[in-house]
C-alpha cells in the first residue's frame, strides 16, 4: 500500500474521521479519492497451480462470487471499525444471519436465542433449521449469567441481539459471552443498531458481529446489503466456507454504495442519535404515552447496561401507548406528513411502523402492555418532526 494510502486509519483518530478514510486507498487506482466499481465473473490465471490455489480461503480470487477489489475495500472498512479480523458480505442482513447460523449448526445441536430477536432469525430457526435437526429454545434477553443453567452437553451457539427488536431489552453481553467461553460456546450477535460504532462487541467477548448494512452504512434506502464480522481465524474460515458453498454473492454496486455511506456515517448517526433523544423524552412527557422503549433514557430498566457498554446510541426506539384501540394508532399514524410507514430503518427519512402485530413473545414480561409504534429518526429538522407528531396526537384524540 503507498505512503498515501487511506486503507487503514491512524490510530487515535475519532471515528468519524476514521470512516472518511478507510476502505479507500487513491494512489492505486489513478488518484480518484473513491474506489472504482469493478465487476466481473471470470478470473483470469497464468498458470494451473494458481487456478486451483485460488479461492477464499486463499491470497487469490478465483471467481467474481467471492468478490472482487470493491467488496474488498468495503470488507476492510468493516472490519476495521468493528476491530474484528476478517468480514464477509452478504446480500441482505437476514442472508448474513442465516449465513451465519447456517456455518455455526449441524443436525443434532442445541441453539439458545434470546427472546428479543429479529423476527425471521426466529422463524428460521424454528422452520428451517429445526428441520435440520437443531433445536433452539428461547431465553429470555435478560437473564444475563444464568444462562449458564441452560447450557447443555449438545448446545452450539448462543445468539445475541442488544438491543431487543421493537421492545429494546439491553443484553448483560460480558455475562453472557463469559458463560459461552467457558463451555466451549459460540456467541453471535445482531449489532445493526450501533453500525459497529457505538458498541463493540469483540471486547465483550463476542465471536461473530452481525450487521444490516441495509439501514445506517447505506443511510439511504437504496441499499440490501449484510456482513458478518469477526476477531477469530477459526470463525472466518467457517464463514467464508459456508459462504462460498452457498453461492452467496454481494454485487459491487451495493459494495461501492455502501462505502459512500460509510463516509457520512458517523455524523448522520450523531445528529440521529441526538434527535432521538429529543424525541423520545417529548414522547416520555405525553399524557398518551405509556412508556418509551429507548435505552439511552433514564428510565429505561436496561440504562446502567447502555452506560456501561455504550458509547451513543442508534436512532431507533419504541412508543408504548396506553390502551387506544389498533385503528387509532394506525390512524395516527397514517395522520403523519414527515414520518413516512414503511419497513427498515437507518435512512434519511424518519419513518413510523405501527409494531403490535409484529411482536411475539415467549416470556410474558417481554411482552409491551399496549400498542407499540416503532420510530426511526431521519434527518429532518427536529421541530418539524415535533409538529408531526403533535398532527398525529390530535388525530389520535380525536372523538
Amino acid at each position: 500500500m503507498s505512503k498515501n494510502s487511506k486503507g487503514a486509519a491512524g490510530e487515535g483518530l475519532s471515528a468519524a474521521t476514521r470512516l472518511v478514510q478507510i476502505g479507500r486507498d487513491p494512489f492505486s487506482h489513478e488518484r480518484v479519492i473513491n474506489p472504482p466499481i469493478q465487476r466481473g465473473s471470470t478470473v483470469l490465471f497464468d498458470n494451473a497451480d494458481d487456478l486451483y490455489r485460488a479461492g477464499p480461503l486463499s491470497d487469490m480470487k478465483g471467481y467474481g462470487l467471492e468478490g472482487l477489489s470493491t467488496q474488498d475495500r468495503l470488507c476492510d472498512a468493516l472490519t476495521e471499525i468493528s476491530g474484528g479480523i476478517g468480514t464477509v458480505l452478504a446480500p441482505s442482513g437476514l442472508q448474513a444471519l442465516t449465513l451465519a447460523l447456517m456455518a455455526a449448526t449441524k443436525a443434532g445441536d442445541h441453539v439458545l436465542l434470546t427472546d428479543s430477536s429479529y423476527g425471521p432469525t426466529r422463524r428460521f430457526c424454528r422452520e428451517v433449521l429445526g428441520n435440520y435437526g437443531v433445536e433452539t429454545e428461547i431465553y429470555d434477553p435478560r437473564i444475563g449469567g444464568d444462562i449458564v443453567g441452560l447450557i447443555r452437553p449438545n448446545t452450539c451457539l448462543i445468539i445475541l441481539e442488544s438491543p431487543g427488536s421493537l421492545t429494546f431489552e439491553l443484553q448483560d453481553v460480558p455475562a453472557i459471552t463469559a458463560v459461552a467461553k467457558a463451555h466451549g460456546v459460540a456467541t453471535l450477535i445482531d449489532d445493526t443498531w450501533t453500525a459497529g460504532l457505538y458498541m463493540k462487541p469483540f471486547d465483550l467477548g463476542v465471536d461473530i458481529s452481525m450487521q444490516a448494512l441495509t439501514k445506517y452504512q447505506g443511510g439511504h434506502a437504496d441499499v440490501l446489503a449484510g456482513a458478518l464480522i469477526t476477531n477469530s481465524e477459526e470463525w472466518l474460515t467457517k464463514l467464508k466456507t459456508m459462504h462460498q458453498m452457498l453461492g452467496i454473492g454481494t454485487s459491487a454496486e451495493d459494495a461501492w454504495l455502501t462505502l459512500r455511506g460509510l463516509r457520512t456515517m458517523g455524523l448522520r448517526m450523531a445528529h440521529q442519535d441526538r434527535v432521538a433523544r429529543d424525541m423520545a423524552r417529548w414522547l416520555e412527557a405525553r399524557p398518551e404515552v405509556a412508556q418509551v422503549l429507548h435505552p439511552a433514557l433514564p428510565s429505561h430498566p436496561d440504562h446502567a447496561i447502555w452506560q456501561r457498554d455504550f458509547s451513543g446510541a442508534g436512532g431507533l426506539f419504541s412508543v408504548v401507548f396506553k390502551q387506544f384501540p389498533a385503528s387509532k394508532i394506525n390512524a395516527m399514524a397514517e395522520a403523519y406528513e414527515i414520518f413516512s410507514m414503511g419497513f427498515s430503518w437507518g435512512g434519511f427519512e424518519s419513518l413510523a411502523l405501527p409494531s403490535t402485530v409484529q411482536i411475539t413473545r415467549q416470556f410474558p414480561a417481554r411482552h409491551p402492555n399496549g400498542p407499540i409504534m416503532r420510530y426511526s429518526i431521519g434527518l429532518e429538522a427536529p421541530e418539524d418532526l415535533i409538529a408531526d407528531l403533535e398532527r398525529g396526537f390530535a388525530v389520535l384524540n380525536a372523538a
